[in-house]
C-alpha cells in the first residue's frame, strides 16, 4: 500500500514490502516487522518531541501485574484535532494502508535515564482480565506503528527476545508489527522490550489499529 491509495478497513491489511521504496522486512515468518527509516524528517521529530514534553504524565498499563517497576516511562495523550497531528495520523494510515477510523489516538513516550517498557505484547490477551474492558467495542489491537524522534547517548534500544532482534533508535525510523498471525489469532512472538535509556532521553510516538473502528 502507498500514499494515495484507497485506504483499507479490513484489520488484517498489510504492507507489500516491495511496493513501498526503502522499507525493510524482518526476515523469517515468525512476525511481519517492517522498519522505514527517515519517515519522519527532522523538523516533525523536533515538534513532537516538544508536545511531548508539555504534556507528559506518567505511562500506565492496562492490566497491573504487581510490579512497579514494568513500565516507567512517560506518556503524551497526541491531540488529533491540532492539524500537524491530524497529518501524522493521516501520513501512518496511508503508510499502512487501513483506514484512519481504526487507529488509537497517537501516542508520545519520553524515556529518561534508567527508565524502561519491560517485555510485553501490545495486544489484549484473550480471556484475559483487562480484555472485556478493552475490547469489548473496537476489538483487540491489529498493527503497532512506533516511531523515534531521536537518538539517546545509550541505550533505549527496542528489543524482541522471541526473534533474537534488537532494533536501535535512529530520528525519524519508523517499525511496524503485525500483532496477529498471518491465520488468524494474536502472535506471542511479538513480544518486545523497551530497553533502558543509560545516557539522555529517548523520544517515540506509539499509534496501534483494532480490529473494529476505535470508539474511545
Amino acid at each position: 500500500m502507498t500514499p494515495g491509495q484507497p485506504l483499507d478497513a479490513r484489520p488484517d491489511a498489510h504492507l507489500d514490502p516491495q511496493r513501498l521504496p526503502g522499507v525493510q522486512r524482518f526476515p523469517g515468518r515468525a512476525v511481519d516487522l517492517f522498519i522505514a527509516r527517515a519517515f519522519l524528517p527532522p523538523d516533525d521529530c523536533a515538534a513532537l518531541i516538544a508536545r511531548i514534553d508539555a504534556a507528559r504524565r506518567p505511562s500506565t498499563i492496562a492490566d497491573s501485574n504487581g510490579d512497579a517497576a514494568f513500565r516507567t516511562s512517560e506518556t503524551c495523550d497526541l491531540d488529533g484535532a491540532d492539524p500537524f497531528i491530524a497529518d501524522i495520523n493521516r501520513r501512518l494510515s496511508a503508510f499502512i494502508g487501513i483506514d484512519p477510523a481504526h487507529g488509537e489516538p497517537l501516542q508520545g513516550q519520553r524515556y529518561a535515564v534508567g527508565q524502561e517498557f519491560k517485555a510485553h505484547t501490545d495486544y489484549f490477551e484473550p480471556g484475559g482480565i483487562d480484555y472485556p474492558r478493552y475490547c469489548t467495542l473496537s476489538g483487540n489491537r491489529t498493527w503497532t506503528l512506533m516511531a523515534y524522534l531521536n537518538l539517546p547517548q545509550a541505550g533505549g534500544a527496542t528489543r524482541f527476545p522471541r526473534l533474537g532482534k534488537s532494533i536501535q533508535p535512529e530520528p525519524g525510523k519508523l517499525l511496524c508489527w503485525n500483532n496477529r498471525r498471518t491465520g488468524g489469532g494474536v502472535n506471542p512472538d511479538t513480544l518486545h522490550h523497551g530497553i533502558k535509556v543509560r545516557a539522555g532521553t529517548k523520544y517515540i510516538i506509539t499509534k496501534w489499529f483494532r480490529e473494529k473502528p476505535w470508539v474511545g
